[in-house]
């Protein structure tokens, strides 16, 4: 879990989430909201992601705002619960 997060929040290209899915939906003014472990437990889960299934949650009042954010400085909202398990990553890794 803590490696998936730090793939979706961390690694960029070029500014932006690596990933093409958080991109589009941090474009669009989400949250990286929630990781689930064995989200989707389905044969092409297992096989894309070890099972695992990201929520993006959209506050309307604040998706502009989140959207601007993310393509001006591409800062990127995450939950608590995503950002505790960044910095353990960050804690932890060698990379």
């Amino acid at each position: 879990l803590r490696l998936c997060a730090w793939y979706l929040y961390g690694e960029k290209h070029r500014g932006y989430a690596l990933n093409p899915v958080a991109n589009f939906h941090l474009q669009n003014g989400a949250v990286l909201w929630r990781i689930n472990w064995l989200g989707d437990s389905s044969p092409r889960g297992l096989a894309a992601a070890c099972g695992m299934m990201v929520n993006y949650r959209y506050f309307l009042p604040h998706a502009a705002a989140n959207s601007a954010a993310y393509l001006g400085s591409q800062h990127i909202r995450a939950s608590q619960q995503v950002l505790a398990l960044v910095a353990q990553f960050q804690q932890n890794s060698k990379l």
